[in-house]
């Protein structure tokens, strides 16, 4: 009988085909013969405790222009699947909490479920880098403007981001005596209602920030460096900034054997680590991506080997 695989993803005739992480997943499931089973997060829900989903049939192939086919949907519970991946981007909204909440129970009744819930709801994205403060450069999480100006002013130069979006957006680099400081700190926390992230400014930006791939704890060989799009300061790809792939070096190394231990610990077992220059700057493991990006660079087939490791803990 073939793996019974269930993704849980956003919309997938919305995505960019031959840069997609999840549609490179899906591939590599099929190559396997496994079953595809396809959910959006408002699929997912419970029925007298047991977690169920809305689900339909799902084919894919490598085409940039007719990439899936979707069968009829029909209302099962999750129990009858052997693995769920949760590929739902962020924001990390209430609906992505309570999303987990009913893949736990999934999870308790057998189903391996990739990222682990509980996981994904203690590793913030921006927050969980604070478990590793050896391998981050300075860092503050405030919603205070005067410590956050105090901050600035120390550093010299910083970065402010929200702590639950991605993609590069809302984050600013804020020098020290720049007359825009007020204005963004307010609108940032929300008059101080609401938490920021300001990390020490990195002007090794310039030569990419680099998305280190981490499966079951181990590294793949090659980072991609997102180097920013001229008059960027924001390595982020969907800010227009170029991938190039680079071998890890001894530090990116240290790096994710920090950091690894805890990531096995939480059940995250693919994992994206953002590092520029010699520092750690965000965990991703809502939806970690730049796959399609090195299987082209590098020869990988790394959705294959995330795989295999699945399927070694199968029963």
């Amino acid at each position: 009988m073939p793996v019974r695989l269930g993704i849980v993803m956003d919309p997938i005739n919305a995505i960019t085909p031959y840069k997609d992480t999840s549609l490179a997943l899906l591939l590599a499931a099929t190559r396997r013969q496994w079953q595809l089973n396809y959910f959006e997060p408002g699929d997912l829900h419970l029925c007298n405790g047991e977690a169920w989903g809305r689900s339909r049939l799902l084919t894919v192939r490598d085409d940039n222009h007719d990439w899936y086919d979707l069968g009829d949907a029909h209302d099962a519970p999750l129990r009858e699947l052997d693995v769920i991946l949760i590929r739902k981007d962020p924001p990390f909204d209430s609906g992505y909490l309570y999303a987990t909440h009913i893949l736990e129970q999934a999870e308790h009744a057998g189903v391996r479920v990739i990222n682990r819930p509980r996981g994904l709801r203690d590793a913030n994205e921006k927050l969980f880098t604070a478990w590793f403060p050896q391998c981050c450069a300075a860092t503050v999480v405030d919603a205070d403007h005067a410590r956050l100006r105090s901050f600035i002013r120390e550093q010299g130069k910083a970065v402010l981001k929200p702590l639950d979006a991605m993609g590069g957006r809302s984050i600013f680099v804020v020098a020290d005596g720049d007359p825009n400081t007020s204005v963004i700190i307010e609108s940032l926390t929300e008059d101080g209602s609401r938490y920021v992230m300001a990390q020490r400014y990195l002007p090794e930006i310039s030569a990419g920030d680099k998305r280190i791939l981490v499966i079951d704890g181990r590294p793949v060989e090659y980072a991609l460096a997102r180097i920013p799009a001229t008059g960027e300061t924001r390595g982020n790809l969907a800010a227009g900034a170029r991938g190039e792939a680079v071998p890890l070096t001894e530090r990116d190394r240290w790096i994710v054997d920090q950091v690894g231990p805890s990531l096995l610990e939480h059940g995250l077992r693919f994992v994206g680590l953002d590092v520029i220059g010699d520092y750690l700057t965000e965990v991703n493991v809502t939806s970690p991506t730049c796959v399609r990006e090195l299987d082209a660079q590098c020869g990988l087939d790394i959705a294959s080997e995330l795989l295999a490791c699945i399927e070694r803990d199968l029963p």
